[in-house]
This record gives structure tokens, sequence and C-alpha cells, in this order.
């Protein structure tokens, strides 16, 4: 058998939260032992949005209601008592980070927002937690997002199906965001979310770039403007990625959902190295 190198984290002890008005219960700046300061994206768990100052939060704010099912009353009233969940998974991400902390990290690109660039990582609590399978356990994060594989050489596939089934205790015990779904509205409400989601994503979708896709170096968003490739596959390509980069087409085999029908349809849009530079 085959074993791929994948892309080793690098282990950060001695870590300290940096306090600030902005971060979330997922996505929070943190301070290295050397002084160093870096924004942190939690791998495999999504915490409500607290700081909605966009539409483009404002979409992810319903969406993240409509998975959950918040009831509530009307619209805005479902959608405030959603945003109250976001302030108090940042609060309890602040509690269990009150005391040094380890960071795992490759470094890979998070795509920051407005305050900073982020990259992901796995945050070991004081007292040995994961930090995103609390907040998940607790019912304040979904088990959502890219996943790799963990520090104890636990496997990406494993470590993303234990995040789901802890989501599912949570809700069958009702714990934090669970306790105000609406069960009578869940189904309906994630039905509209992926309807709209598929319109949306068709409407929207990028133009390829003229030079061709290159499948190891692309954002999310450019990776989504390949034919067949949503936002599902482009999230399971980043993550294969980071264990071997991609040399050829028939490489994306190795993504779970990609079939050689697909392959043969990318094919022409793909690059795999970079064009050189003409010399001046």
């Amino acid at each position: 058998m085959l074993l791929i190198a994948e892309e080793p984290l690098e282990t950060f002890s001695g870590c300290t939260l940096v306090d600030t008005t902005w971060a979330d219960g997922d996505s929070f700046p943190v301070k290295l032992k050397n002084g160093r300061q870096i924004t942190f994206r939690l791998y495999g768990a999504d915490c409500i949005e607290w700081h909605v100052k966009d539409e483009t939060l404002a979409r992810r704010l319903r969406a993240q209601r409509r998975y959950f099912g918040i009831g509530g009353g009307e619209t805005s009233q479902s959608m405030a008592k959603a945003q109250s969940f976001g302030k108090k998974a940042a609060e309890r991400t602040r509690e269990l980070l009150v005391k040094p902390f380890s960071a795992h990290t490759a470094f890979t690109d998070a795509r920051g927002g407005g305050n900073s660039h982020r990259v992901y990582a796995f945050i070991t609590t004081a007292d040995g937690k994961d930090l995103a399978s609390v907040l998940v356990a607790e019912g304040l994060a979904r088990a959502f997002g890219i996943v790799r594989r963990l520090p104890d050489g636990s496997a990406a596939d494993e470590y993303r199906e234990k995040l789901r089934d802890m989501e599912l205790v949570a809700a069958g015990e009702k714990k934090g965001i669970w306790a105000s779904t609406d069960w009578e509205r869940l189904s309906a409400d994630r039905a509209a979310e992926r309807a709209e989601t598929a319109e949306l994503a068709s409407f929207l979708k990028p133009q390829l770039p003229p030079e061709g896709v290159n499948p190891n170096t692309a954002p999310i968003e450019e990776l989504e403007s390949l034919p067949g490739i949503g936002n599902v596959l482009a999230q399971r390509m980043i993550e294969e990625r980071h264990v071997a980069p991609f040399e050829a087409p028939q490489d994306l085999k190795r993504v779970k959902g990609v079939s050689a029908k697909l392959i043969e349809s990318l094919a022409p849009s793909l690059r795999f190295k970079s064009k050189p530079t003409t010399p001046p």
C-alpha cells in the first residue's frame, strides 16, 4: 500500500487568547509564546455568526439558523435568537481558553474576513480537550467544514464522523442551540436553504480563469468554478491536496464523490504547474 506523507502540523504550546471585540467561537486571534499573533479558524466546527455587519454574513447567519431549525416567531426574532447563540459560543471559547493552550496548524489558508488573515488549526485546551469537539458536544457548533488528519494521527474521515456523532447526541439531548430547535420546521428550513443555495450558485458561479484552474493552489471559489464542482467537493479537494498534491487529472479519483466521468469533463479546465514567467 502506498503511504502518502501529509503536510505536517506544527504544534505551539503556551498559546494565549487575544482579547478582541470581533472574535467568534470558531475564529479568534492567538498569541504564541514568541509574541507572534495569528488568527486561527477551527477545523471541523462551525459556530453561529455573532458579528453580522454585511449581507454576506447575514446570509450565513440565515443558513445557520435554518440548519438548526431555530424558531421564535417572526424571522427577525429567530435570526436574533440564532445570533445570540453565536455570542454564547464566543463566550464559551473564552472560558475554555482562559488558561494557556496548544495550537496545531499547517498554516492552511482559511480565507479570513475583514479583520485579518486566518489559518486552520486544531486547538487543545489546558486540560487536553479538543476545542471543536467540546463546542459541538455542548450544542454550540455544528460539525461542518474542512478537516484533516489530527495531531495524534487519527484520520480526517474518522474525526469528521466523530464530530457528526457528537452533534447527533447534542441534538437528541437538546443541548445548547438544539434546545431552541423547532423540529416541525427543521426539514422545511433546510430544504429552503438548499434550494436558495443552488439557485444562487447557478447564477453566481464564477467564470473559469482562461489559463485554467490549478487544483493544488486555487482558492475554494475558483475550484467551485469548475464544471460539476460545488462547495462540498471543493472542500474535499482542498482537504485531499494537503495529503498529497494532484499531479494529473486522474489523481482526483482520491476525492470522494469525484467520478471518472467528472474527471473527464474537468480535465480540459485543469492545470498542474504554474505558467513560467516571461522574462522582461
